[in-house]
């Protein structure tokens, strides 16, 4: 917790409106924290002062907050120092700074520090990716101040078309029904940036795996949404037709019908909307997840006792039924039990949509990690070559399995491929030692786009076929060395711009062939070859106890790639994906820029 006590922190979070299952009234809690917080400040007359004395040497502090919620805490803020709310005694001067949870949590992540001793982004999404990198900047959450479900926002006549509000859908459903042609035009903000496209992205990503075929499904839809994704949530609100009487606008391919939104971002549209641009709001049937707004000290070590306690002591405060009152005027939820239904109404939403059933649980970090993989993968179009070690030892059984390393290897193998679509373009090699002559390697399927076809089958077929032909090569050691030299000379001379390059190599073992390049030289090479306009971030998959990190990551380093130690083969398809994120932000931000 640092080196700061604060007053009762776990009561503190306690009440928080947070969208994991339903709860009773926060009141009484409520009252509660503040009994407890209070501490020796009650005995010096309370935590509430009204007197003006306490202007004088107030305890300033600065709130980085989501832009959907800033204005929202302006006025909580402004509320308090008219009510000279105190911490200790001392009056607390609150300024709300309005910043994107992305921007701030890629400042964290580097170690940096936004200008404010509390951040409260719209998703812990932004919280728990913080947290899971070691150079972060630390923060300690301390509950949450307000949810707000996430649907899909359309127009009247799009809405109408499909049905609103009698006709329910799922997520499936109701993306498939957006993004058919001449149906409701659906845009998105970035699921690399937006919590609200990334938590709705994981739903449809989530609810296409149970169907048959489903990451080949989930994968054309988001191919489909990425034709129309904003770089932020209040951009997406500015694609849909700036008059919607006009049919000119209303057939404009370039604005957009219908917008995966949250509730309060409708909410705040219909606000100051005409009538004809007013939204009506769907909410899935499978569960709206929602954005829950984390409420977090940055930097807790580096605070004043004064500044950690009137923290939590305004955390308090918005805790209190008059300020939740200030928060459904601005249009957010403070309590699943009660849903204020003049916030459904005002942001579109009517009955028999189920707006009052219990959000959807959160998203596991998995889930959240191979929405986001696919996502890159599917909005840059990706040039991928995969190597991987044919080894003798990769015959080895898989702890309490039936199956070797290879087995489970090719089924994961498959798994990935599922998520690749036509314009992707997938290669195979496998290495051991002298496969082909002094070779230490062989090409089974070049790098091509699997849609084409080459007689009777497409480039896919040919890698679902090698894929599941992989097999040990009896007495075959580890050419690693000489393996990822060549592969990476390569991928680098077939670079596709626009695209997402990289090499991945699956290895369960450290080099075995005495002959090869040295370590040290291979290194050098990949750094010669490596090019930051031209990137090719080599991903190195450590599999088992054999393999080594610290060789995978100084390969993988030297190119801008990253390192993965995996225990089981079967989590190669997740770690894959994770890895292409990473190595896609740390090595192919150029290309990124440009996609979708």
């Amino acid at each position: 917790m640092g080196r700061h006590s604060l007053p009762d922190r776990s009561r503190a979070g306690a009440a928080d409106p947070r969208p994991r299952a339903r709860r009773r009234s926060i009141a009484v809690a409520t009252v509660l924290v503040l009994t407890v917080a209070a501490g020796t400040a009650a005995v010096r007359g309370g935590l509430l002062s009204f007197g003006s004395s306490c202007q004088d040497d107030p305890v300033r502090l600065t709130l980085a907050a989501a832009p959907d919620l800033a204005p929202a805490l302006r006025a909580a803020a402004e509320r308090a120092r008219e009510e000279d709310v105190t911490s200790d005694g001392r009056c607390i001067a609150l300024t709300v700074s309005a910043q994107d949870s992305f921007d701030v949590a890629d400042t964290l992540r580097r170690g940096g520090k936004p200008d404010a001793q509390v951040w409260v982004p719209d998703s812990e999404v932004w919280v728990e990716r913080v947290a899971a990198d070691a150079r972060a900047t630390q923060v300690n959450q301390l509950g949450h101040v307000a949810a707000s479900p996430v649907g899909v926002a359309m127009l009247p006549a799009a809405a109408r078309s499909l049905g609103w509000p009698k006709k329910t859908y799922t997520w499936t459903e109701l993306a498939g029904a957006a993004l058919q042609g001449g149906a409701p035009r659906l845009g998105a903000a970035d699921p690399a940036r937006s919590a609200t496209g990334l938590l709705a992205l994981t739903r449809l990503n989530a609810a296409a795996a149970g169907a048959k075929n489903g990451q080949t499904r989930a994968a054309a839809m988001m191919k489909a949404l990425a034709q129309r994704v904003s770089a932020t949530d209040e951009q997406v609100l500015r694609t849909l037709p700036r008059d919607a009487s006009s049919g000119t606008e209303q057939d404009d391919p370039e604005r957009n019908t219908a917008l995966i939104l949250s509730e309060q971002a409708a909410f705040a549209h219909n606000a100051t909307a005409d009538p004809n641009r007013r939204l009506d709001l769907f909410y899935p049937t499978d569960g709206s997840p929602s954005l829950d707004h984390p409420y977090a000290l940055v930097d807790e070590a580096e605070l004043t006792t004064d500044e950690s306690r009137a923290a939590v002591r305004f955390m308090t405060y918005l805790r209190q039924p008059a300020q939740h009152r200030l928060l459904e005027k601005y249009g957010f939820r403070t309590d699943d039990d009660a849903v204020p239904r003049t916030v459904v109404d005002r942001a579109g939403g009517s009955t028999p949509q189920p707006y009052a059933e219990p959000s959807s649980e959160p998203p596991t970090g998995s889930a959240l990690q191979q929405a986001l993989g696919t996502w890159t993968i599917t909005v840059q179009s990706a040039r991928i070559t995969t190597v991987v070690d044919a080894s003798a030892s990769m015959a080895q059984a898989v702890p309490g399995t039936a199956r070797t390393r290879m087995d489970v290897t090719r089924a994961a193998l498959l798994q990935a491929l599922d998520t690749f679509t036509a314009e992707d373009e997938i290669g195979l090699w496998e290495f051991a030692t002298r496969l082909d002559g002094d070779a230490d390697y062989r090409v089974l399927v070049p790098t091509e786009r699997l849609g084409d076809r080459k007689g009777d089958g497409t480039q896919r077929d040919r890698l679902s076929a090698a894929f599941g032909g992989l097999e040990p090569v009896p007495g075959g050691a580890t050419g690693l060395y000489d393996t990822t030299l060549a592969a990476y000379r390569a991928a680098t001379a077939s670079y596709a711009k626009g695209r997402f390059n990289a090499l991945v190599v699956l290895t369960d073992g450290v080099n075995e062939d005495p002959g090869s390049i040295s370590r040290s030289a291979l290194v050098a090479e990949l750094e010669k070859l490596s090019d930051p306009e031209r990137p090719v971030p080599l991903v190195v998959i450590a599999v088992g106890p054999e393999a080594s990190r610290d060789e995978a990551a100084r390969l993988a380093g030297a190119t801008g790639g990253i390192a993965e130690m995996v225990d089981d083969p079967a989590q190669i398809h997740a770690v894959i994906l994770k890895a292409i994120v990473a190595a896609g932000a740390a090595g192919a931000a150029g290309a990124g820029d440009t996609a979708g």
